[in-house]
């Protein structure tokens, strides 16, 4: 998960806080200034530093809570708050309709990651049912047009630029460009315009023009981006940024606001730079909103920003909804009855953990995925071990995959005899140790499945609505116990429930990773 090494340090000093057998004035400062020092180490601004500090402190009035108030749940519950109020910046301007034509202009500095979150964003919708396509706008940097066209090919989108490949074998029409004068074939305009013409007859309903970027921000990238909006009037202007910059986001972020309506902002390279957190509460304070955040070089490592399951997976308390919605997009809708009665049901066997784990390997990088579990990240997957855990999960489906009918439809420990075991481990070339690593995990998975038992099984075409339909019993069951210590028990989640209105409850659930996004 992106900034794992500041949700752990946030974690632990959540954690040490409610080891503590009183919670007093010291405890918290103690807590706070465990915080504050984990972000000001991922360059969040001082200045943003210190008022979520001070904004605790007024919440958290230790000298004014009556005697059997949940301190410890207090604390916790002000610092989520905080941390999702220093990252939301609202939302987006405009938000793309399928079926309705919809223009989308990429904005940024060269070196940002444009093209390639250009084609990212356009794969994403195109998983979600859009017909989108690619306009290569940018005539400054060598090379541009070749990149956007391997991209597209890659991912099966219709693209348009200077110069046009056929893309032959596929129902995906690509226009072949007319040799143009260098005059015309040079003017991002003009490319622009044709482009988006084009895609429109064609009944594209996301058209998305990347155009040029510059080594700095200079006032010919700014009257050109200017100017291709005003001949394409985009519905919405994305501004692109890399991470690593820090704090400096906000300074870019304003001056591109300034120049072009930029109506959201996608923030790349998250993987591995300690400044993200310092880009994304920069661009924050900007009032733009972030809509996606890149992580990784690849399609699928592309991920929706929204500060509650953010904040909600960055402190380890997981995001069922996204999960759900994850399984959604990878399980066939004939399926998905049969997998939400076998959740219910908390019968588990080998098949069952054999088909998700394919369910996983399908859903992006497994980083991500189990990022959005809670307790199941630290323990299947430790931080910064993503490659190894996804290599982990293939030799486990290789194992199965020398097990029988009856060994795989069995819930039953016993059955898995020393000769089985034997016999497991020569037909897939592993060591007896690890086919016996594999059956201590499938228990310790079978013992989290078994609290999903009970779930309200959402009608056909409802899967989404699963993780709302969880009542108190059931956050406290999927909870691991750490953090429902920290919350302050399954009593605290039931007075909150029955405190809180529909809408403030959804946001509740959000925060225990189980809310509407």
């Amino acid at each position: 998960m992106v900034l794992a090494q500041l949700g752990g340090s946030i974690s632990r000093a959540l954690q040490q806080m409610s080891n503590a057998t009183i919670i007093d004035e010291k405890v918290l400062n103690e807590c706070l200034n465990e915080i504050t020092r984990a972000l000001l180490q991922a360059d969040v601004q001082f200045k943003l530093v210190r008022d979520m500090s001070t904004n605790i402190k007024k919440i958290v009035n230790l000298g004014d809570l009556a005697a059997g108030h949940n301190k410890r749940r207090i604390i916790q519950q002000a610092v989520f708050n905080e941390l999702c109020k220093m990252l939301d910046a609202g939302k987006p301007s405009f938000t793309p309709k399928k079926g309705k034509p919809s223009i989308v202009m990429f904005v940024g500095l060269q070196g940002s990651g444009k093209t390639t979150t250009c084609t990212k964003y356009a794969y994403y919708h195109q998983k979600k049912g859009w017909k989108p396509a690619l306009v290569c706008a940018d005539t400054f940097r060598a090379g541009a047009f070749d990149q956007l066209k391997q991209n597209a090919t890659k991912a099966k989108i219709p693209f348009y630029g200077r110069r046009m490949a056929t893309f032959s074998g596929s129902r995906y029409s690509v226009m072949v460009l007319p040799r143009w004068p260098n005059e015309i074939a040079s003017d991002p305009v003009k490319i622009a315009v044709e482009g988006v013409e084009r895609f429109k007859k064609e009944n594209c309903d996301l058209i998305i023009i990347d155009t040029s970027g510059r080594h700095k921000q200079e006032a010919a990238l700014f009257e050109e981006m200017r100017q291709v909006s005003e001949a394409t009037k985009p519905d919405l202007v994305i501004f692109v940024m890399d991470s690593s910059i820090g704090q400096a986001a906000f300074d870019q972020a304003q001056a591109f606001k300034q120049s072009v309506a930029v109506g959201a902002v996608i923030i790349t390279k998250m993987d591995g730079h300690a400044k993200g957190g310092g880009a994304l509460s920069a661009v924050a304070a900007t009032k733009s909103p972030v809509i996606f955040i890149g992580t990784g070089e690849h399609m699928d490592e592309f991920e929706v920003f929204d500060a509650k399951p953010f904040v909600s997976r960055l402190l380890g308390m997981g995001d069922l909804s996204g999960f759900m919605d994850k399984i959604q997009e990878v399980v066939p809708m004939d399926q998905q009855p049969e997998l939400l009665q076998k959740l219910s049901e908390g019968h588990f066997t080998l098949r069952i953990m054999y088909e998700q784990f394919q369910n996983i390997l399908k859903m992006g990088p497994i980083g991500q995925v189990f990022s959005m579990l809670p307790g199941f990240s630290d323990e299947l997957m430790p931080k910064g071990q993503e490659k190894q855990s996804q290599a982990k999960v293939k030799r486990y489906m290789t194992m199965m995959d020398s097990m029988t009918n009856e060994e795989l439809d069995s819930s039953n420990p016993k059955l898995m005899n020393e000769s089985r075991i034997m016999r497991i481990a020569r037909g897939s070339g592993r060591h007896i140790r690890e086919v016996m690593d594999m059956f201590e995990e499938y228990k310790r998975l079978a013992k989290i499945w078994s609290k999903m038992k009970g779930l309200k099984i959402p009608k056909k075409g409802e899967m989404s609505a699963l993780s709302r339909n969880m009542n108190a019993q059931h956050m406290s069951k999927v909870l691991p116990p750490q953090m429902l210590q920290q919350i302050g028990g399954m009593s605290a989640i039931q007075n909150l429930m029955k405190q809180m209105g529909s809408k403030d409850r959804n946001n509740m659930m959000g925060m225990f990773g189980g809310g509407d996004k």
